[in-house]
């Protein structure tokens, strides 16, 4: 059976003043009145029933994942005590899963993509749990690029090593590349053989964890101690001691890059990871002058702009190009061609201890 693990203990510094440590962006509706992890919950429905719906958080986020998703099992909010980055919280996913079905294949997501239409999305989901059955391998999800993105990290695949099943292809993966500057990827897009890295993946549960024992053994050691303890009262203790002990490493540096037996299916849906608020921008409904507002607002003469008000009233006369995003507590007012750089405003906050604005 396929089970959705939805990481979500992601900060979403990107996205300040809105996100924040105990409601990242995951748990905002940047779009409608859907929060991005709702929205992510319906759309893995699809293939998977709310009890094989696992939610990987932290404990500030904890209360708020509750709430917005009541129909979920409390048993499958799975509780981080620290962040260790992808492979442990993948590897924690495993062993609940291992648990109770040995044969479990894992469709690892991120809680905060935006991702249509949902039929042909899980239709490519069950595609890849059929890969990884068949095959033992891992499968990770690639899309075809429009643009030189450097934003985005790049899957380059075999075109004449592929398996066919289904009436469907997968591509042996080559290699893995890091976010590249804009003229190499020109250069992937012009090739014609890489695809954009979603971030999302298909395995067996038992295949991950076996990959983790030797890529990463001392994780797989904490791991295996965390796996006894579930289901008893030492349960909390050995999480919070183990997760102290290990190292943080992603799942792509831990195991993706060293494996052998890798897949890249590519994905026949439109998909955006959201990073900041000029995607924001990019996919939402504009006004005939360019502009996006939001919220209590008067936009005179004003240009290319997206405006968000909270309560209190933003009026903008003769401005071009701008994010202006108001919580009541604070007010971000920011060039959209600097908007990867929000980021930077939080480190500044944590530099000077603000903790009530982050």
């Amino acid at each position: 059976m396929i089970y959705a693990v939805i990481m979500a203990g992601g900060t979403g510094t990107r996205f300040w003043p809105r996100s924040r440590t105990t409601t990242p962006k995951q748990l905002l509706n940047i779009f409608d009145h859907e929060t991005m992890i709702q929205k992510t919950v319906a759309r893995v429905g699809g293939f998977a029933p709310s009890e094989r719906v696992m939610i990987v958080t932290n404990a500030l986020q904890q209360d708020g994942v509750q709430k917005q998703l009541p129909s979920l099992p409390l048993h499958n909010i799975l509780i981080e005590p620290v962040g260790r980055n992808t492979a442990p919280c993948i590897g924690l996913a495993a062993i609940h899963i291992l648990k109770n079905d040995p044969d479990g294949i894992m469709a690892v997501l991120a809680a905060d993509h935006l991702i249509e239409p949902n039929d042909k999305f899980c239709e490519t989901i069950r595609f890849a749990a059929s890969v990884a059955a068949d095959t033992g391998g891992l499968v990770t999800m690639g899309m075809i690029p429009s643009r030189p993105e450097t934003g985005y990290g790049y899957i380059q695949f075999l075109e004449n090593d592929k398996i066919h099943l289904n009436g469907r292809e997968a591509y042996r993966v080559k290699t893995f590349a890091e976010k590249p500057n804009f003229a190499t990827a020109q250069r992937f897009l012009d090739s014609g053989d890489f695809l954009w890295n979603s971030g999302m993946f298909i395995w067996k549960a038992s295949v991950i964890l076996e990959l983790i024992e030797e890529f990463l053994p001392d994780l797989h050691d904490g791991l295996m101690e965390i796996r006894e303890s579930i289901g008893t009262p030492a349960y909390d203790e050995t999480l919070n001691r183990v997760y102290r002990s290990v190292k943080g490493i992603s799942i792509d540096y831990g195991v993706m890059e060293k494996a052998k037996n890798v897949f890249v299916i590519k994905g026949d849906f439109t998909w955006n990871d959201v990073g900041s608020w000029e995607e924001v921008y990019q996919l939402s409904p504009k006004d005939g002058s360019g502009n996006v507002v939001t919220g209590n607002t008067i936009v005179l003469d004003s240009a290319n702009s997206l405006v968000h008000s909270g309560n209190k009233m933003i009026a903008t006369v003769g401005v071009q190009n701008l994010i202006i995003v108001d919580t009541g507590d604070a007010v971000l007012i920011c060039d959209r061609s600097r908007a990867q750089d929000v980021k930077k405003i939080v480190e500044e906050l944590q530099r000077k201890d603000l903790k009530e604005l982050l």
